[in-house]
């Protein structure tokens, strides 16, 4: 079972659609899949993005895994004060 990734309005501008499924087993692995299917879209303009793995923000994501079946959200991240 492969893992959607659901892209923020921002981030569709790069992909042309707003969602696509990918079959990397950790966060890094999803980056550099989703990085080599979209080449308007640079490591950067992700890697400074917030990320949600199945409903959960996950502050620091490099060495999550991601399970089968599961849903990774990019969302710009929005500050507070």
């Amino acid at each position: 079972m492969a893992t959607t990734v659901i892209f923020s309005s921002e981030l569709q501008k790069f992909t042309h659609e707003a969602q696509t499924q990918v079959s990397a087993t950790n966060y890094r692995g999803l980056v550099a899949e989703i990085v080599a299917r979209y080449g308007d879209l640079e490591e950067d303009v992700i890697l400074e993005m917030a990320v949600a793995i199945d409903g959960e923000i996950v502050h620091d994501p490099m060495l999550e895994t991601i399970r089968p079946g599961s849903e990774v959200h990019f969302l710009y991240r929005i500050s507070g004060g």
